[in-house]
């Protein structure tokens, strides 16, 4: 009941519990005032569930107003508390752990993260006004974000929000531009498994992202050589880490599953809230009852004997999807080292050492 209610178990809900009193404002002067227990268990339900602050108001007797309140309090509370513990940006040598775990789970080397970029949808409150939701059309946060190879952000850029007509590129982005700029604190280039060749670390984006000497991105097309055709299906198996991250953080916290009747900032403030909390119970998840596992074995998909791909738990848990795709992030043109970069481990996943034979019989 207690995972079902709030996506944790007991000992986890008094481990944030104590991780966030020091970010709550207390009420002395109210006569009865909230407990901060209450305050955080109302909060987790609203994100949970993905109820309306009015349902989940009425099922604890309280205001809509006081709830609404609540929610963006605790919801900065929480953020605040994790961030540096739990959405804290690696350090390259937390970058070459990531490495390790990508070539051993997923067969792909150098790789420090499978990314993907989404926009979560606002629907704008009856009574919004001011400039937040002064266009017509639908609003959206766009949220560009990074996985490690075991399902956890590694990098979150949260942007403000708008019209979806309004776009924002890639590179416009923080974490964007430092990556296509070459200041983020990567690894320096390291030699492929079993080989001298060297490479620099990537990430895997999928189509829609630019290509470059840190980002890979497919092979576009349809008439592709074998080479080629089971490079993509490589980079496919290991950037579906971050489609499943997605995933399961909209399958345990339905509020992202459906448009928010929230303003800009408190939507803001609950993405924040919802990748900290994904990422402090995924890193917590080994010491959690089985019963209460935040992503259990099945959760997320998995690969047949064959090869074949068994879609996850997830993927049955949500209804409606309200994180889309972006549509093409830059139009900027691919150099020659980044091309180089590409199909040398092209080249690799042909050799001895790097052949899987297994993936390559699925392709």
């Amino acid at each position: 009941m207690h995972f079902s209610y709030f996506r944790m178990s007991a000992p986890r809900f008094d481990e944030l519990l104590h991780r966030i009193e020091p970010y709550i404002e207390h009420g002395r002067t109210h006569s009865s005032p909230v407990s901060l227990q209450e305050r955080l268990a109302v909060t987790l339900r609203v994100l949970a569930s993905g109820s309306s602050q009015k349902s989940v108001a009425a099922s604890y007797q309280l205001g809509s107003a006081t709830v609404s309140l609540m929610v963006s309090e605790v919801c900065q509370a929480i953020w605040k508390a994790l961030r540096r513990d739990f959405v804290s940006e690696p350090k390259a040598s937390e970058w070459t752990d990531i490495a390790r775990d990508f070539w051993r789970v997923w067969n792909f080397p150098n790789c420090v993260g499978s990314m993907d970029e989404k926009r979560l949808q606002i629907k704008s409150p009856p009574d919004a006004g001011g400039d937040d939701f002064k266009h017509k059309g639908n609003h959206s946060v766009v949220l560009l974000a990074a996985s490690d190879a075991k399902y956890r952000f590694t990098v979150v850029d949260v942007g403000a929000c708008g019209p979806e007509s309004d776009g924002g590129t890639f590179q416009d982005s923080e974490f964007g531009s430092r990556l296509l700029q070459g200041t983020l604190d990567l690894p320096p280039p390291a030699t492929l498994p079993g080989t001298n060749i060297t490479t620099p670390h990537v990430f895997l984006g999928d189509a829609v992202f630019p290509l470059n000497v840190h980002l890979m991105r497919p092979y576009p097309g349809i008439n592709l050589d074998d080479a080629q055709t089971a490079y993509n299906h490589r980079h496919s198996q290991a950037r579906r880490v971050i489609e499943n991250t997605f995933g399961v953080l909209t399958a345990r916290w339905r509020i992202l599953g459906r448009p928010i009747d929230f303003h800009c900032e408190k939507t803001v403030d609950v993405v924040k809230a919802c990748v900290a909390l994904h990422n402090m119970l995924a890193y917590t998840d080994a010491a959690a009852p089985p019963t209460a596992r935040y992503i259990p074995p099945k959760f997320v998909d998995g690969t047949a004997a064959s090869g074949e791909l068994l879609p996850g738990e997830w993927r049955g848990l949500i209804a409606g999807d309200n994180l889309l795709e972006p549509g093409r992030l830059s139009t900027a043109v691919a150099s020659q080292a980044a091309i180089a970069v590409r199909n040398d481990l092209k080249a690799f996943f042909q050799t001895p050492q790097g052949l899987v034979p297994l993936l390559e019989e699925a392709v």
